[in-house]
């Protein structure tokens, strides 16, 4: 069942949604959240999709926010709200509601959505583009317990990490970290099987991917070992290999679905390592409320070595800078960047 208000208020929707639902009779709010998409005309409608998937998973109240910025003064001094309000097989397993503003009111969408959120539950606000670089500051970001941005949609993903970084709040993620999660634990189940130290890391992936910064300054950050990025044509993270005491451990994906996993001694086994739908990454998001203490390390790690110069791994002293492989968190194109620390132990790398 679909609803169109033009130039309505939000008392005016919550009125909408509750005739909504008497109509479909179910009168009674099942739902366990709200989640809050903060996005243009152009990506509304992919998001709006994924979101409705994810909420099979979790039912939820969806508010997708669409700020209509006009170029025409005359437009711009004049505010309105329109909403679209579905609810049934419309919405998939919770209610959304579709906000369209104009005018004056763009710069108020917080007052707009507050007395949206359902009383008494988790709010999560997701920008699957141009997120702010403050996301906790932002007026919407405030409302919410957790902030779910993108780094891979930004013109420069490093940079945007960068800013992450530094503006990080306990709540704040990205889903470029939530991509690497199937590969963070294959490799710490890997590690669980041997009793090696490890000694290097190579990262294989897509030239500023920001899931293959994000993995290598994870396994920097927990094995305290140098991590090299090297550079594939993709698609996304190709390979990861650590170099052990007891010999390397390879996981290697080609083709964007099936991966091998090698580890010395043992026989090469298959392990499906696909890339993922966005709908499947949100719903992952919406199953832990908490601050993700692991991102926030890991993400830190980074910035705190950009900037510095680089070296291979047993590179001799007075070796020039590396041009071809950049360390974990690694720059923009003509910058450089100094190496993790020589020494660590490989059962680091399961803590999560």
């Amino acid at each position: 069942m679909k609803i169109d208000l033009t130039d309505t208020t939000a008392s005016k929707i919550n009125k909408a949604l509750v005739q909504g639902r008497r109509a479909i009779g179910t009168p009674a709010v099942g739902m366990v959240l709200t989640l809050v998409i903060v996005t243009d005309e152009e990506n509304a409608y992919d998001a709006l999709k994924s979101a409705n998937e994810a909420s099979r998973e979790h039912p939820s109240r969806t508010l997708v926010v669409i700020k209509r910025i006009s170029r025409s003064p005359r437009d711009r001094t004049s505010s309105r709200l329109d909403a679209e309000v579905r609810v049934g097989a419309d919405a998939s397993t919770g209610e959304t509601v579709v906000l369209r503003l104009y005018g004056e009111v763009v710069n108020h969408a917080d007052s707009v959505v507050l007395p949206l959120l359902l009383p008494d539950a988790p709010v999560v606000v997701w920008w699957p583009a141009d997120a702010p670089l403050d996301p906790a500051n932002d007026p919407l970001g405030a409302l919410a317990q957790r902030r779910v941005t993108d780094s891979y949609t930004a013109e420069a993903p490093v940079r945007e990490l960068n800013a992450r970084a530094d503006a990080y709040t306990p709540g704040d993620t990205d889903l470029s970290w939530t991509r690497i999660t199937p590969w963070r634990s294959m490799l710490a189940a890997a590690l669980d099987q041997v009793t090696c130290e490890v000694t290097t890391v190579e990262v294989e992936g897509e030239e500023f991917n920001p899931s293959c910064e994000l993995l290598a300054m994870w396994l920097a950050d927990r094995l305290d070992v140098p991590v090299m990025r090297s550079r594939s044509a993709g698609p996304g993270l190709t390979a990861v290999r650590l170099g052990t005491s007891c010999g390397p451990i390879v996981l290697d994906r080609a083709d964007g679905s099936l991966a091998t996993l090698s580890i010395h001694g043992q026989p090469d086994r298959a392990v499906a390592l696909k890339r993922r739908e966005t709908s499947e990454l949100i719903a992952e998001e919406l199953r832990r409320l908490d601050p993700d203490d692991t991102y926030a390390s890991a993400l830190r790690y980074g910035v705190d070595r950009l900037g510095a110069p680089a070296k291979p791994a047993g590179a001799p002293a007075g070796q020039p800078p590396v041009k071809e492989a950049d360390v974990a968190g690694g720059p923009e194109p003509g910058q450089t960047q100094e190496s993790a620390p020589q020494s660590g132990s490989a059962h680091r790398a399961a803590a999560q």
